[in-house]
């Protein structure tokens, strides 16, 4: 199906670059072709004239103008992450020698507060993993995912993705793809470890799949790699069945690894490799949730606060 972008050759250019050169995913490449898009359309006077667009015409009062119309009816998050796409865009554009400056460059991102991310206590964390039962092959299965989330700190997609190739029960590692396609060896503990076993153990008197049989290390009902949508819903169950009161969503055990590994002294560079983050300051801000449970403890226990 043609869309806008295909009628705009350097845009089109562009989309297909990041396939081609950095690996992102259909996902990702979407939300850059909706941003563009959407930016094309107001910066050429709507969206029916967004085929006229000609990014070498454009100046950094026209990127200031875009941004003044997002700010009707757009987060400063959404409009940071906006701007950050139309920053790329030119910043391609450069490199194949189209435009001598990046428009975008100048324009500064609005400022967002910082998000202090959600996270579960330890005894919060322990009580959610063993609310798992373990009778069936699903429950087998479920605990294994979510003791692997929490001992491992890995995005939910990577979980996902994972083959029974791709593990070492023995050597305690694991190894997933990350964003771009990159791929990083992650230690995972001993009970994660185990449940992996007794999971792909139960799976196989069951099902006849062995252990180590190629292909997805995590199966639904149908035999076939259970998606990243399923594992949300299973975590949903076991949330509603502890009675907890609080949002927890995979990205939240991901947050929780990340704080309980710094609150327990461990360097914050090695959780960076950990997690699989570019930047440090992605990071960093697992250490204001640390810095702010310090700063509790201090204040009930010190005698001259």
């Amino acid at each position: 199906m043609e869309t806008q972008s295909s009628r705009i050759p350097l845009l089109a250019s562009f989309l297909e670059s990041l396939s081609a050169e950095k690996g992102y995913s259909a996902h990702t490449i979407r939300a850059y072709r909706h941003d563009l898009e959407e930016f094309a359309g107001i910066v050429a006077g709507g969206d029916e004239d967004a085929v006229r667009f000609d990014p070498r015409e454009v100046d950094a009062l026209d990127v200031r103008g875009y941004l003044a119309a997002l700010y009707r009816k757009n987060r400063k998050t959404t409009i940071a992450r906006k701007l950050s796409a139309v920053r790329s865009f030119f910043r391609f554009l450069v490199r194949q020698g189209v435009l001598e400056v990046n428009p975008a460059e100048a324009v500064q991102t609005p400022k967002r507060g910082q998000k202090i991310p959600a996270c579960l206590t330890v005894d919060d964390m322990f009580r959610l993993l063993d609310a798992i039962p373990d009778e069936t092959v699903f429950d087998r299965r479920n605990r294994a995912i979510f003791e692997t989330l929490y001992t491992a700190g890995v995005r939910i997609s990577e979980l996902a993705g994972l083959d029974t190739v791709h593990v070492d029960l023995e050597g305690l590692t694991i190894k997933v793809a990350g964003k771009g396609n990159k791929e990083r060896m992650v230690p995972i503990g001993t009970k994660a470890a185990r449940a992996i076993r007794d999971y792909r153990e139960k799976l196989y008197q069951e099902t006849g799949i062995a252990p180590d049989q190629a292909g997805a290390l995590f199966l639904n009902k149908f035999k076939r790699r259970l998606s990243v949508r399923s594992m949300a819903r299973c975590l949903d169950q076991l949330v509603r069945a502890c009675g907890m009161m609080v949002p927890v969503s995979p990205h939240t055990l991901r947050h929780t690894f990340a704080t309980h590994m710094l609150n327990a002294g461990a360097d914050l560079r090695a959780v960076q490799e950990l997690l699989g983050h570019e930047s440090l300051s992605t990071t960093q801000k697992y250490t204001h949730v640390s810095i702010d449970r310090l700063m509790e403890v201090y204040d009930k226990a010190h005698p001259r606060k």
